[in-house]
């Protein structure tokens, strides 16, 4: 499932970094897109889910937790990561 994932966000979403973690049905994913600059946090978040939607709303992803970055501010995070 989480190769599926990056595809389906890797579809929807072009990255510069992506990780994606979990097991079973709990998730844990950080994108890093230019596509997220000048876009408020929740937005980020709104294209993430957009992209895994599906697998939502059918269960298989009970719970998915992300962190989505522009580059530069993925510079600064993953000190912390």
């Amino acid at each position: 499932m989480i190769e599926e994932i990056k595809n389906l966000i890797e579809q929807e979403i072009e990255t510069t970094e992506l990780r994606v973690d979990g097991d079973g049905s709990h998730y844990q994913v950080i994108v890093v897109s230019e596509q997220f600059e000048g876009l408020r946090p929740v937005k980020k978040q709104q294209m993430v889910y957009a992209a895994v939607n599906e697998h939502i709303a059918s269960g298989e992803i009970h719970a998915l937790s992300i962190k989505a970055y522009t580059p530069a501010e993925w510079e600064k995070a993953k000190l912390f990561v």
